[in-house]
């Protein structure tokens, strides 16, 4: 065997995936972590959505290959979604592009518009795998800081004097994972301007509108976004169903065909179980977010008192699905993250592994009971 690719050279693997291995271990060794790593919802979905898939599931002809656009009612409910939450209205059959995650996307939008050697704008602190796809092709990640003091928007001023002659792409992500900060419509338009001026795709990924958050924006509600933008969102988060992996991409009909010429060489569309739940679940009522929001709310309220425990300083964000909290000056943050780890078998996570940016801080995942943050604050204060 003549040996891997060189690319794999550029890629850790995924954090995680690593770390949950550890964790793993140490639950086999009879000590029982709590995990507040990950934002991967422990809520249920809703009946209906559970019904839908059932349904589908028990119908002799629902278990063949389906469109690689995904099923019309599928988009429809998206665009409708879009245009009930969003204000942005879409075209269901040109502008809406179902996705098997949006995780999924960020790779097929990266090999639909990037050659090796280009680069590409990414957040720091952001998500991970805007790094690591734009290694996997071979194109170069340009990091941009969001800057703490300007409730993590982006540093215009360090934008400005960066060449951007060899960026095609710039990802942007709000509401923010990992700070939480909400974004907002000047903020939109300021990137849209930003992109049309230097001739960049912007992308925002946007799957956590609706977790706490009192308004649900849309980078495509401003004007003329559409010649600029592309927007990810999922499903995931907002309706409970992390391992479903139903997502969506929306923009110019031109630019989700250059992604599907991508997409549809490297899956065979999804499972119609999964799209007939996933339409019962954008056609929920707005009291589907409240009493998932109604839960979040007070598991915050607790892990803001965990972390002040631990002498964390916390950054109250309006919503999102973590807790962003900085470490106390001259705090090891990792080294603080694997003792809460051994020593109290809490598992969260440390902000390095989104960018330098993050070196100082740690964050906390809602996505756990409110029996296990108490059992983390009795653990913290014992």
């Amino acid at each position: 065997m003549k040996g891997f690719s060189k690319r794999l050279g550029e890629v850790k693997e995924y954090y995680f995936s690593t770390k949950l291995k550890e964790v793993a271990q140490l639950r086999q060794a009879g000590h029982a972590i709590i995990n507040m790593g990950i934002g991967s919802p422990d809520l249920p979905p809703h009946p209906n959505v559970i019904n839908a898939l059932k349904s589908a599931a028990e119908d002799p002809k629902a278990h063949g290959y389906q469109s690689y656009t995904g099923i019309p009612a599928l988009r429809n409910s998206f665009a409708a979604f879009y245009d009930r939450y969003y204000g942005v209205p879409l075209d269901p059959e040109q502008e809406i592009l179902p996705l098997m995650g949006s995780k999924e996307g960020i790779m097929h939008i990266s090999m639909a518009f990037l050659d090796e050697g280009d680069e590409v704008l990414i957040p720091n602190p952001g998500y991970p795998t805007y790094t690591s796809v734009t290694k996997l092709l071979n194109a170069t990640p340009l990091y941009y800081e969001l800057d703490e003091t300007s409730n993590w928007e982006p540093n215009w001023e360090q934008l400005a004097q960066m060449d951007l002659k060899r960026v095609k792409l710039m990802w942007v992500n709000y509401p923010n994972m990992p700070t939480g900060a909400a974004g907002n419509t000047e903020l939109f338009q300021r990137l849209i301007h930003f992109a049309k001026a230097n001739e960049i795709l912007l992308i925002n990924d946007n799957p956590y509108s609706f977790v706490l958050y009192e308004e649900a924006i849309s980078l495509l509600a401003v004007p003329g976004a559409k010649e600029h933008a592309l927007e990810l969102n999922s499903l995931s988060k907002s309706f409970n169903i992390p391992g479903w992996r139903v997502g969506m991409l929306a923009g110019r009909k031109d630019y989700l065909q250059a992604v599907l010429r991508v997409k549809s060489n490297m899956d065979s569309g999804m499972f119609l179980g999964l799209q007939q739940g996933a339409v019962a679940a954008l056609n929920l009522g707005k009291d589907w977010f409240a009493e998932n929001n109604a839960i979040y709310s007070r598991r915050r309220e607790l892990v803001w008192k965990l972390a002040e425990r631990l002498g964390l300083q916390l950054m109250k964000q309006p919503g999102g699905m973590f807790v962003w909290t900085k470490v106390p000056t001259g705090t090891d943050a990792l080294a603080m993250v694997d003792s809460l780890l051994h020593e109290k078998h809490l598992f969260v996570t440390p902000g390095m592994i989104f960018g330098s940016a993050g070196e100082h801080f740690i964050r906390f995942s809602l996505c756990v009971s409110e029996e296990d943050i108490l059992e983390a604050l009795n653990r913290i204060e014992h």
